[in-house]
């Protein structure tokens, strides 16, 4: 299970967002659609798309969102999002996001959270999650989370198409990993052939006026005799 995808809104009125490095698409655009589907009253939901779950909280007029790529786990997303949520309200308190402009709180909250976002997504997640009590009783009713498919939010005739490509980056990566070792072997290669060819000059020269001095001078008349 990888958590993609985050933000924190008001609204349409997006504050802070982060999208994973492992991970491109229009998931962004998607989650305008679905903000503005999404009821302002207190409450948690996941929305189904696909292969791909939009799970959100919200909380004094406030929406806490991410994607994850996998439909039957939703205890590591909520148990992120409440961790996000805590975060932004201690940092901001409840009333300065109710007048905030869009993005005015992305430089500072958006590192925030990419470190939660690697957390969560990290082997060490289900060890926090069920280690931090506080975390761990604001998701026991997970379970009872409403599960509804992204259809079923949109009006009649509205339609909305959820592109991410994941592999084609990661493969990007690894071809460009594996050019730069190549590169990085070919360079070093070159440099040991041309300290060799250097000695093996410096031998030959020293040889040489060895062998001048011997025989009485670069025209070696004595050993001529």
């Amino acid at each position: 299970m990888t958590i993609v995808y985050a933000l924190v809104s008001r609204q349409k009125t997006v504050l802070a967002e982060y999208t994973a490095t492992s991970a491109t698409g229009n998931f962004p655009t998607v989650t305008r659609v679905l903000l503005a589907k999404i009821p302002q009253q207190d409450g948690k939901m996941t929305y189904v798309y696909d292969n791909y779950v939009f799970h959100y909280v919200v909380e004094n007029g406030i929406c806490y969102l991410c994607m994850s790529d996998e439909m039957n786990k939703h205890r590591i997303p909520y148990a992120f999002l409440t961790d996000m949520k805590e975060r932004f309200v201690a940092k901001y308190g409840r009333e300065v996001p109710h007048t905030a402009i869009a993005f005015s709180m992305n430089e500072e909250f958006a590192k925030i959270i990419q470190e939660r976002m690697d957390f969560y997504n990290s082997d060490n997640a289900d060890f926090g999650v069920d280690n931090i009590g506080a975390v761990k009783s604001q998701i026991e009713d997970v379970k009872g989370i409403m599960v509804q498919n992204i259809e079923k939010v949109l009006e009649r005739g509205e339609k909305i198409e959820l592109l991410v490509d994941k592999t084609d980056r990661l493969n990007q990566q690894a071809f460009k990993f594996e050019a730069s070792s190549r590169n990085l072997r070919r360079s070093m290669w070159w440099q040991r052939m041309r300290c060799r060819i250097f000695v093996a000059v410096m031998v030959l020269v020293l040889i040489y006026f060895a062998a001048a001095t011997t025989c009485g001078g670069v025209d070696f008349k004595k050993c001529k005799k």
